[in-house]
């Protein structure tokens, strides 16, 4: 299993695309799976495309326009915004390895998605 830290100064999508295939690439493994996991209640991990920059700024204003803070929200802490977005998004993503590649479209990157910045995050890449 592989870890990865990653320092997040605001709210976006963060492409880990490289790293990923990187781990794959140390792993040795032609074929198999590879799952890649957000171990924080605020951030999450998604596949979306990369070729322009754009669609990640829409991914992340269509998030806070359909999930705001509120002031009804409960929690403390004051992010209940941020907890939600990681529950939709999800905070693992499982992915193909064939001939020793990730199987992504051609558009398609991996991202960890940041909901509660400035944080010291990490996540985990694990080779099956």
């Amino acid at each position: 299993m592989y870890k990865f830290s990653l320092k997040t100064n605001e709210q976006g999508l963060y492409d880990i695309t490289k790293l990923v295939r990187q781990a794959v690439y140390d792993s040795g493994r032609r074929e198999g799976l590879c799952v890649v996991y957000c171990p924080h209640t605020t951030a999450a991990i998604t596949i979306n495309e990369n070729a322009d920059m754009t669609v990640r700024e829409d991914i992340a204003y269509g998030l806070e326009k359909a999930f705001p803070n509120r002031a009804e929200f409960n929690h403390l802490e004051g992010n209940s915004d941020a907890h939600i977005k990681s529950s939709v998004l999800g905070v693992s993503q499982t992915l193909i390895i064939d001939k020793g590649e990730l199987v992504l479209g051609t558009w398609q990157s991996i991202f960890f998605a940041e909901f509660d910045p400035p944080r010291n995050r990490f996540f985990y890449v694990k080779i099956i």
